[in-house]
């Protein structure tokens, strides 16, 4: 699904972050990807969530150049294509959980059938998840756990192909924290969508199929 070639990116105060990285990721795999602060990992999340440009290099999504799309086609990448979680959960305050979770709805344009089609798969995955009690709650209301969930339903309400999560478990206690990941790791095998993970944890990282390590900007295989 994913196929990047020799990608490059620096910043002026920060220097070389990625170094000619290549790398190749399976449909319906799951990826976690580790390494220090600072070693380049959430960049390269967000250059294949088309939120950060390569200074040079390829990458390629479904055999398409995604470094090479006009704004417009990138948008629709994003908005299709691509799930986001990023550790802070970024719910809207004045929305209930359930309106929170159907946002991309309004933001693709969707016809009646399919927001209603979609409603009823948002109610169905926050029941697999176990937030559906809280649906009428406000993000204030609820607890970091929850509200982490209810961004994993919202990444997840148009079907993506592809869930970025960047330190999805950073925010949260242990035993959150351990649900998170098992939810995670369940949905990717449930509904085949490829995950890469960012992340810190070594119990998250552990419980990925593939994992990949990067430092000084290079990515190598990890134990």
């Amino acid at each position: 699904m994913i196929k990047i070639n020799k990608l490059s990116k620096s910043y002026q105060q920060r220097g070389q972050v990625l170094d000619n990285l290549d790398l190749e990721i399976k449909e319906s795999c799951s990826l976690a990807i580790t390494g220090p602060s600072g070693s380049g990992k959430t960049t390269l999340l967000n250059i294949i969530g088309m939120l950060t440009v390569p200074d040079k290099g390829e990458v390629f999504f479904n055999g398409e150049d995604i470094t090479k799309l006009d704004a417009d086609r990138a948008a629709y990448y994003r908005s299709r294509k691509i799930g986001f979680i990023f550790q802070d959960h970024l719910l809207l305050p004045h929305l209930t959980i359930y309106e929170n979770i159907l946002l991309p709805l309004l933001a693709n344009k969707e016809s009646n059938n399919s927001k209603n089609e979609a409603s009823k798969y948002a109610l169905t995955l926050m029941e697999r998840t176990g937030i559906v009690e809280i649906k009428n709650k406000f993000p204030w209301q609820v607890s970091g756990g929850e509200a982490q969930r209810a961004t994993l339903v919202r990444a997840l309400i148009n079907k993506p192909e592809l869930l970025l999560a960047d330190e999805p478990t950073g925010s949260l206690d242990e035993d959150n924290a351990m649900l998170m990941a098992n939810i995670l790791v369940d949905l990717n095998k449930e509904l085949g969508t490829t995950l890469i993970v960012v992340t810190h944890s070594e119990n998250l990282a552990s419980k990925m199929q593939k994992k990949m390590h990067i430092e000084k900007g290079v990515l190598v295989p990890s134990a």
